[in-house]
Order: structure tokens, then C-alpha cells, then sequence
């Protein structure tokens, strides 16, 4: 699969506008400041393909990408930080449990969390709301660079014990700023895709 072949679809705000096409949807969720763009930017292998926000939460819709006609990277509204009406973040979590509600169409879940902190309780959510759907599902521990050599293994432990996941669920330890993980991730997304 190219991955340099991306594509921007569509926003859907509504449940009635998401993709449902039969391709692959690689589901890509994250808190608002986690670095998700930069995550995807890293995938593609390109700058600023996912546009990288100054301020936390700019993902408002469901986000598709149309990845070398043969699947679909969907952009999940981040949640957590987001400076926004509380009515607006109702509304994107009434939007992600529609998007849930059909496991059948998410061919992988890749959820990001900070290497550097225990994860939330809205990643707890999160991981659950994967969990839930049994499709196969990857952490991706972004911000690895910010850490000390010394740090990784306590904080893989600590996110991996936080989030209850069990042995055959991957945890990435992951640098979108070096590209640290960028080849594991992306061998579970060719997997994903097969």
C-alpha cells in the first residue's frame, strides 16, 4: 500500500454522512493534545497532511482519508482538553458512540496516548469503547522523545496496567518528532489492511 497516495474525503459531522463503503477504516483516536495530527503526518510521511492545530481539539468532525484507494484513515474527534461548549462536546461523543455502535467497521483502532503520563480516565473510555468493539486494536505511546532512556519501560508498564491491556494488544512506544515506532505502526496497519 502507498502510503504517500492520501487523499482528504469528507467531514462527517452527522452519523448519516459516515464512509461506509466496505474498504478498511484504520481509526485513529486520541486526547486533544496528544499529537495525533503529527502521529498521522508521521504515517504518511508527510508535513502537514493532518493539519497540526496550535490549540488542542481542532478535530470537531469524523475526518476520512482516503489512503491509496484501498483504505480509509479515519480521524476520530480528539477529546479531553478541548476549550469548547459543553453541548459541542456532547454532540461529538453522541457522534463517537454512533461511530462505535458498527464494530464491523473499523478494521483497526489506533489510539495514542503520552508516553510521558498515566493514561486519563477518558483514555480508559476510549480503550474500553475499542476494547468493546473485539476488533484488533494498537496503543501508540506518542512523545517517546520527551522521556529519558531510563523512563520507557516504567511508563510502557504504567499505560499498559492503566488501560487493563492485555498481552496480544501492541503498545507502540512512538516519536511522530523522530519517527521513533513509525514502522511497527505501520506493519499493524499493512496487517489490518491485508
Amino acid at each position: 500500500m502507498n502510503l504517500q497516495k492520501v487523499e482528504f474525503i469528507k467531514s462527517a459531522a452527522q452519523p448519516n454522512a459516515f464512509v461506509n463503503d466496505g474498504l478498511p477504516q484504520i481509526a485513529f483516536s486520541g486526547k486533544s493534545n496528544v499529537g495525533k495530527s503529527s502521529v498521522l503526518n508521521c504515517v504518511l510521511q508527510r508535513k502537514n497532511f493532518a493539519h497540526v492545530g496550535q490549540k488542542p481539539g481542532k478535530t470537531i468532525h469524523i475526518n476520512y482519508f482516503k489512503v491509496d484507494e484501498k483504505a480509509y484513515f479515519v480521524d476520530l474527534p480528539g477529546y479531553g482538553y478541548a476549550q469548547v461548549a459543553a453541548s459541542e462536546k456532547e454532540r461529538w461523543g453522541k457522534l463517537m458512540e454512533r461511530y462505535f455502535a458498527d464494530p464491523d467497521r473499523i478494521s483497526l483502532g489506533v489510539m495514542i496516548v503520552d508516553a510521558r503520563h498515566a493514561p486519563t480516565k477518558l483514555d480508559c473510555v476510549m480503550a474500553e469503547l475499542f476494547q468493546s468493539t473485539g476488533r484488533p486494536f494498537v496503543v501508540v505511546a506518542n512523545k517517546l522523545d520527551k522521556l529519558k532512556p531510563r523512563e520507557i519501560e516504567p511508563n510502557m508498564k504504567c499505560i499498559r496496567e492503566t488501560l487493563s491491556l492485555d498481552e496480544s494488544t501492541e503498545l507502540i512506544p512512538f516519536s511522530a518528532e523522530k519517527g521513533t515506532g513509525r514502522n511497527e505502526l505501520v506493519q499493524a496497519i499493512l496487517q489490518a489492511v491485508k
